[in-house]
This record gives structure tokens, C-alpha cells and sequence, in this order.
């Protein structure tokens, strides 16, 4: 055999060794590392492989980067980008050493590990370990630019006044004029109107279309063409697969047991029905948090509210856990994850186990939010077949209105919390007479409020009663009629306790419901004992003093038409977050946003009908010197197109579109089982002329034809479409090769 792949290993290795480098200061893959890996090792590992280890066993510490890179005497533990070689892998998939040796990890933990040492093994950790508590000064944590109040900034003035058409352009030119720069030339028409439809709807205009721009490409009519655009079903369609990103849309619980989520597609159109009736993003975000609190003047209305917080439900679940107090705060972790990520661009999951390591965010307040969601309900389905050992409820969505109902089988789970709910109304009503005893005719201030929480209390456990004494009936037996769906409800209100390093079995102080602090500018809404919290969360993070949603909604919006956001790390606006490139502009958009009554289509509007987003992409060489990420905006960025809009453009183009809504969904049809065991992932690849947005997507068995083409992972939060330029056969091959050569080559 000759030498010369192990040349080529030879490079790969150091393109490995920078790439891990970079790894390790990437924004992205820190915050994986600190929610998915520094918890385990800090839990599993650290009693015997840290330097604070009572006997470090093998030589091996696990608690800096430096150390686990390094390894103990069987060499070392962790390789960046190269699971064959990593040890601490082998050891984890007990594929000769087995740790940590009482008990295997999950399915589900091995493979964060796999994909963390794939993607370089990004590590924050220097030489130190278990660093003394860290004290935040919240005054000096909010000079950060993200915490500050978001500001009304005036349009520059600019040199080239002829060029600006609207504000959005004097921002832009006044930092290109600042660098020397001018923008290129405005893209030809015929580009152009191919960017606006794709932009907005997702689809190539027809050959007339295209043409009837081209003649006439005056102002007045890309304005017209806009609107139309902005008015279509499809428009929807188009901008709701990009929420369903954003909010880890899937249609099975992933994990090791993959449970369908027959019921899924519901929240999907609600998502874009609410996105085509350019419902105001602040009511939007209102009824996914909290709709099944907010008032309804008809049915339809109320079942399209409950429907909406099927946000909070459709994440993935780990069905095969034993320990139920572990299982439900996962659940609160992925929906203070989702909220927090998906509403105000900050990672505040992280601070489940310890204080945020970056940003102020303590672990009191991560319990602060695990209250409201303790607090809360959840039904997310999923039946009594074998291996599930947490099954769920669903919502009945009823003429009445909205009921919980067993997914199969018969109440015994419902009949023992019946009778747990009987048993704590007694004891109220125990207290309530007591107290009214103690206080006599004329109680004082104290005395009256706990009468009155008192008597709310007992008014919601009746209403839990009442409501448990008929949902003992499967699912199954509700009635043709009566849709079911995943959502939300208030459960039984109370503050949590911190959990020691995040193991749900470890109970440290209790912590009262409430909010950030380094998000709060003003006085937080007050949460009664009688409610979760939610309502209240959508209110603060809706009100005209927080400083991060309306930014993070509006740099969502000029992500999706230009390819990157002003802020480009847009689900991180905290310290590993990147800073804007034009701070002035996003508080601009943010202001105007609001005023506009948080209208999504008003500010796409604003954006698309701007010069800045005109712009031709033609080189310039003085340009692509000074600037040549094009992070100043001198030029359109070259995209590439989406799975979807890929595949609805091969189908329109050839005649075979149906532009009609998706009707359910595939899973709906087949209904409720373990994916791969009762239900074989074959039976999801139908073939269907739809549009791409109505394809199933389950958790496990995406269809290929968006597979190939980088569409995100379901179980994660997405918010940037991947792009690879390697094929993964090649990677395959890659390690396939540098693993003979090493054998035949190594001394």
C-alpha cells in the first residue's frame, strides 16, 4: 500500500487540530457543550476523575480541556473530530472500558457525545475547576448592549443622499460611507423579482410573472407585487416553516423510545394561519406561552389557543426514563430552552446545573422559570404500548370548549390524581374554616389576602375535580367529532426547589416563580399562588421595556432576507453571542416594530422595499479588501435555497404542484406507536405533490429529499439552515481511510 494517504491524513490532522481550535470558541458548540456535556461529566464523572477526585482513578481528569484532551494511561480521552480515537467514547458505548460503571448512559447522552467530539469537542474550560460561585453585578451587566433599553435612534446623514429610498438605507450607507465604501449597482430586474418570490413565498415566479415585472420594474409596482406576494396563503407557508425551525417542530418524541405525535400538525397550521392573518407577533408570542389563559369570545377562537401552546409540548421526550421527577423537569428544561432561545435570544437553559458561565443569569432564576412550568400541565399524547414508561395526556377540544383525555386505555393514572386533588381540597376547606375562625368578623389585611388565595385555591381544585371525574374514557372514545390536540394547561400552582447540579432527585431552597433579572427594566408582573406564572412570563417578555424581543424578532426577519442578521448568532444575544453590525439600524426596525403594533408584515415590507435589499451581488475589489465578509452590506449575499423551496420549485416547474393546504399529516393517519418497532420508518416516505412545509416530520425519519439538502434537525432549536460542501459518504470514507492507515503505518 502506498504512503500517500497517510500524507493526506497528515493534513487532515491539521486541519483537524485548527478546526478544533476554532471549536473551541465557537459560540454555538459552547452552548452545546455546557447544556448536553458539562452537566454529565460533572454528575457522572467528576467524583473520581477531577482534580478534586478523592483518588483519581487511571490518571485521568475530565474537569479542563486540557485534561480530557490529554487522557490518562490508556491514552487520550478525548480527540476533537475523531470518535475512534476518542476513549472516553469507547468508554461511555461500553465498547471495552466501561464508564461510569454502575450504569450505562442513556442512548440518547452517548450520542450528544458523539456529536460533540464530531464537532470539534468545543470546550470553554481553562485549567481551574469548580471556580468559587460567581457574583453578578446586574448594573454593570446591563452596559452589555443587548441589555439596554432598546433606543430610537435617528436616521444618519449621509454624503450620498440620492441613493437612500428609505431610513433602513441612510443606516446602512452611513456605514459604508464611514469605511470609504459605496454599494454596488441594483440587481437587474429579472433577479431581482426572482429574489422577492423566493424571499417571500417560496417559489419561482411563473415565465408571465417574471415578464410583467421586467416590464415594467418601476418602484410603484415592486411595491404592488410586494403586497400581492404579502396577501398570499403562500406567504404563510413560506415564513411559518421558519418559526417551525426556530421552535424544534416534530412529529414524534425522538429519543430512545420515538412515539409518534399524531396530533403535531395541528399547531403547525396554526402557525401559519396566524402568520398569513399577520397576527401581531406580541399576541402570537402571548397565546403559544400562555393561550389557554386568555379570554375567548367563541370556540374556534378558544381551540385555536390551546392549540397554540402545543409550542411547549412538541419537543422531544425520553419516554424510556424511570425516574418521573427527572422526566418532568426535561420537559420544563426543553420548554424554558424554547422560550427563552426562541423569544429573547438567550441560552437560558444553561443555568439549570450552575450559574450561567457567560451571561447573568443565576440558577435561582432558571428555578425562578421552572416554577411557572412546574406549574403547568403538560399533554403531549403518546399511548400505553410497551416500553413507554411516561405516557401522556391530550386535549379534547370539545363544543364546551377544552378537556383532558387519556390517549388509550382507562383512567388509573387520572383516578389517582383525582384522588390526590379530593385530598387536598379537603384540607382546604380544613383551613379555610380555621382561618375564618382565627380572623372573626373584622379580619386584618394578612388575614384577608390568605383567605382569599385560600378560597381561589379551592375553586381550581373543584374545577380539577369536576373536570378528572370524566377523563377516565380513552381517547379513542371522545367522538368522531372532537378533535384532539397537544397543549398546555395550568396544573397545581407552586414554587420549586433549586436541584443540586441539576439532578432532579437533589432539592436545595425553594425559589418563588419569576422572571430574569437582566431582562427586567421596570417592575416584573406580580404572580398570584393560584396560576402558573405563564401568562404573566408572555407579559414581560412582551412589554414595551424588555430589551431583547422585539429585537431578536425583527433580526430574525432581515436573517431570512438577507442570509445573516444584523446580530449573526440569532438565538444568542448574550456575551458569546457576535455583536451587531449595525446596532443603530436594529434598534431602528426594533422601535418601528413595535409601533407597528408588531406587525411581521409591515416590517418585511420595510426591509424588502428598501434599496439595501435591491443590491446586485457584482464584486468590488476595494470592497471585498475592507470588508470581505460583506458584513457592511455593500452587496447581496449569494444564498443557497432551502430543501423546501428546492423541492417546491422542481414540482411547480414542472406542473405537478398542488398548491392546495396539506391536508392533517401522514402521522395523523397512522396514528399512535414506537417508531421503528410498532410503526416502521418506511411508512412516513409518501409520495405527495404538496408543498414541502405539509411533508411529516418525525424525529428520526425526515424525508430524504429534505434531508439531503440540510434541512435542521427536528430535536434541536434551529434558527440557521446548515450549508456542507462535504457529501457524508466522503466523510465516511475519510475516516475509513486515515483508520487503515494508521494501523498499517503506526510503529
Amino acid at each position: 500500500m502506498s504512503k500517500q494517504p497517510c500524507g493526506l491524513l497528515t493534513l487532515v490532522v491539521v486541519l483537524s487540530i485548527g478546526a478544533s481550535a476554532a471549536a473551541a470558541d465557537d459560540p454555538a458548540g459552547i452552548e452545546f457543550f455546557e447544556k448536553n456535556i458539562r452537566p454529565v461529566l460533572v454528575s457522572k464523572c467528576y467524583s473520581c476523575h477531577s482534580a478534586k477526585a478523592k483518588k483519581l482513578k487511571g490518571g485521568l481528569m475530565l474537569d479542563s480541556r486540557e485534561a480530557i484532551r490529554r487522557g490518562g494511561e490508556s491514552g487520550h480521552a478525548v480527540v476533537p473530530g475523531n470518535l475512534d480515537d476518542s476513549l472516553l467514547i469507547e468508554s461511555i458505548r461500553y465498547e471495552g472500558l466501561e464508564m461510569p460503571p454502575k450504569q450505562q448512559l442513556s442512548d440518547a447522552v452517548i450520542a450528544k457525545f458523539e456529536k460533540w467530539v464530531t464537532m470539534g469537542a468545543p470546550d470553554p474550560r481553562g485549567g481551574k475547576t469548580n471556580p468559587a460561585p460567581r457574583v453578578i453585578d446586574f448594573d454593570e451587566a446591563r452596559k452589555f448592549w443587548s441589555f439596554q433599553s432598546i433606543r430610537n435612534p435617528q436616521p444618519p446623514k449621509v454624503a450620498d443622499g440620492s441613493w437612500a429610498t428609505s431610513d433602513i438605507d441612510r443606516f446602512v450607507l452611513a456605514r459604508l460611507e464611514a469605511k470609504g465604501l459605496k454599494p454596488v449597482a441594483d440587481a437587474d430586474p429579472r433577479t431581482l423579482v426572482r429574489r422577492v418570490y423566493f424571499d417571500l413565498i417560496g417559489l419561482p415566479p411563473t415565465p408571465e410573472q417574471l415578464d410583467e415585472y421586467v416590464s415594467d420594474p418601476s418602484p410603484a409596482a415592486l411595491a404592488k407585487l410586494v403586497d400581492r406576494l404579502l396577501e398570499s396563503p403562500q406567504f404563510g407557508e413560506r415564513w411559518g416553516r421558519h418559526w417551525l425551525d426556530i421552535v424544534r417542530y416534530g412529529e414524534s418524541t425522538g429519543m430512545e423510545r420515538n412515539y409518534s405525535y399524531p396530533h403535531a400538525w395541528r399547531y403547525r397550521d396554526y402557525v401559519i394561519a396566524s402568520i398569513n392573518a399577520d397576527k401581531s407577533f406580541n399576541r402570537f408570542l402571548t397565546e403559544q406561552v400562555a393561550g389557554d389563559l386568555l379570554p375567548a369570545t367563541s370556540t374556534s377562537q378558544r381551540h385555536a389557543q390551546v392549540i397554540a401552546t402545543g409550542l411547549l409540548a412538541i419537543g422531544t421526550k425520553s419516554l424510556n426514563e424511570r425516574n418521573r421527577e427527572k422526566f418532568a423537569m426535561d420537559v420544563v428544561d426543553d420548554q424554558i430552552d424554547v422560550t427563552t432561545r426562541a423569544f429573547l435570544g438567550l441560552t437560558g437553559a444553561c443555568a439549570r446545573c450552575h450559574d450561567h458561565k457567560f451571561d447573568p443569569i443565576p440558577t435561582k432564576e432558571y428555578y425562578a422559570l421552572a416554577g411557572i412550568f412546574r406549574s403547568t400541565t403538560t399533554y403531549y399524547g403518546t399511548g400505553s404500548n410497551r416500553g413507554n414508561r411516561q405516557q401522556g395526556q391530550l386535549l379534547a377540544l370539545t363544543a364546551d370548549g377544552v378537556r383532558p383525555v387519556a390517549t388509550s386505555g382507562g383512567g388509573g393514572k387520572n383516578k389517582a390524581a383525582n384522588k390526590k386533588a379530593a385530598a387536598q381540597l379537603q384540607n382546604l376547606r380544613k383551613r379555610l374554616v380555621k382561618l375564618k375562625k382565627q380572623s372573626g368578623d373584622d379580619p386584618n389585611a394578612k388575614q384577608a389576602a390568605l383567605i382569599k388565595r385560600t378560597e381561589a385555591q379551592m375553586k381550581r381544585l373543584q374545577r380539577i375535580v369536576k373536570q378528572q371525574k370524566t377523563d377516565t374514557k380513552p381517547a379513542a372514545s371522545v367522538g368522531k367529532n372532537v378533535g384532539l390536540a397537544m397543549g398546555v394547561a395550568d396544573g397545581n400552582p407552586k414554587d420549586t426547589q433549586i436541584r443540586i447540579r441539576g439532578n432532579a432527585d437533589e432539592r436545595g431552597e425553594t425559589v418563588p416563580r419569576g422572571f430574569l433579572t437582566i431582562a427586567t427594566i421596570g417592575d416584573a408582573p406580580t404572580i398570584d399562588a393560584a396560576v402558573s406564572g405563564r401568562l404573566e412570563l408572555a407579559k414581560w417578555m412582551t412589554h414595551e421595556n424588555n430589551p431583547l424581543t422585539a429585537r431578536v424578532a425583527v433580526n430574525r426577519a432581515w436573517q431570512h432576507l438577507f442570509g445573516r442578521g444584523i446580530v449573526r448568532t440569532v438565538n444568542n444575544f448574550g456575551k458569546n453571542g457576535e455583536r451587531p453590525t449595525h446596532p443603530e439600524l436594529l434598534d431602528h426596525l426594533a422601535t418601528q416594530f413595535v409601533q407597528n403594533d408588531w406587525s411581521v408584515k409591515r416590517l418585511i415590507r420595510s426591509i424588502v422595499l428598501s434599496r439595501s435589499y435591491q443590491l446586485g451581488s457584482q464584486a468590488n475589489a476595494k470592497a471585498e479588501e475592507v470588508d470581505p465578509e460583506n458584513r457592511l452590506l455593500w452587496k447581496a449575499n449569494h444564498r443557497r435555497l432551502e430543501a423546501e423551496a428546492i423541492r417546491d420549485a422542481i414540482l411547480a416547474a414542472s406542473g405537478q404542484l398542488d398548491p392546495a393546504p396539506g391536508d392533517k399529516s401522514v402521522v395523523a393517519t397512522i396514528g399512535d406507536g414506537d417508531i421503528g418497532r410498532s410503526i416502521q420508518p418506511a411508512r412516513f416516505a409518501v409520495d405527495s405533490v404538496k408543498r414541502s412545509v405539509y411533508l411529516p416530520i418525525v424525529r428520526g425519519a425526515v424525508p430524504e429529499a429534505l434531508r439531503v439538502f440540510d434541512f435542521p434537525e427536528p430535536s434541536i432549536i434551529s434558527a440557521q439552515r446548515d450549508v456542507t460542501t462535504v457529501p457524508t459518504p466522503a466523510r465516511s470514507e475519510e475516516r475509513r481511510v486515515g483508520k487503515e492507515c494508521r494501523s498499517r503505518w503506526s510503529p
